[in-house]
């Protein structure tokens, strides 16, 4: 999976540009403001993508393990056939030592079970991760266009609406983290 993308850093250099011509304070404000919400968009679309490997990493693992749960099935059965073909004393003998064989593999296949099914309930928490930390990208993306149109319109209202959406994206952040 593509870590979502971050291409904020025009509307940085804008608003640096911005910041240094006006030498306002309200200007280096939105700068300085703007600048920790390109920060946090990039730690977050980093963390998003670590997130999303971990989940195709943690799926693949559960995969392996449901292909050994079936070979484990596959023997069983096999063990099961070669006891029925069978019917000489030797076979008798063979027969016990074939149907402890295949409880053995029915137990072996229960504990396969249980790590597939680990392995499928991690993956999906990293997925959620990657969600929450992808929304939180996208608050901070919003934030950081929101805060240049400010700049460029001299609004403070918008600047404002640019903090509101960053302080959204720190708390799905922080969510993700959790």
């Amino acid at each position: 999976m593509e870590d979502p993308e971050v291409p904020t850093e025009h509307l940085h250099e804008h608003i640096h540009e911005a910041a240094h011509e006006g030498h306002d304070k309200w200007s280096m404000y939105v700068a300085i403001s703007t600048a920790f919400m390109a920060a946090f968009a990039a730690v977050s679309s980093l963390m998003a993508g670590h997130q999303s490997n971990e989940a195709l990493i943690t799926q693949m693992r559960a995969s392996d393990q449901w292909s050994y749960y079936n070979a484990k099935g596959i023997k069983a059965e096999v063990a099961d056939a070669v006891t029925k073909i069978n019917f000489s004393k030797a076979a008798a003998d063979s027969s016990q030592s074939n149907a402890a064989r295949k409880e053995k593999l029915k137990k072996d296949q229960e504990k396969i079970q249980e790590k597939a099914l680990d392995f499928e309930k991690e993956s999906k928490e990293h997925l959620e991760r990657d969600m929450i930390l992808a929304r939180a990208v996208t608050f901070f993306q919003i934030a950081i266009s929101i805060s240049a149109i400010s700049l460029l319109a001299k609004k403070k209202p918008l600047w404002y609406i640019s903090l509101l959406l960053f302080a959204a994206g720190i708390c799905q952040f922080v969510f993700g983290l959790l």
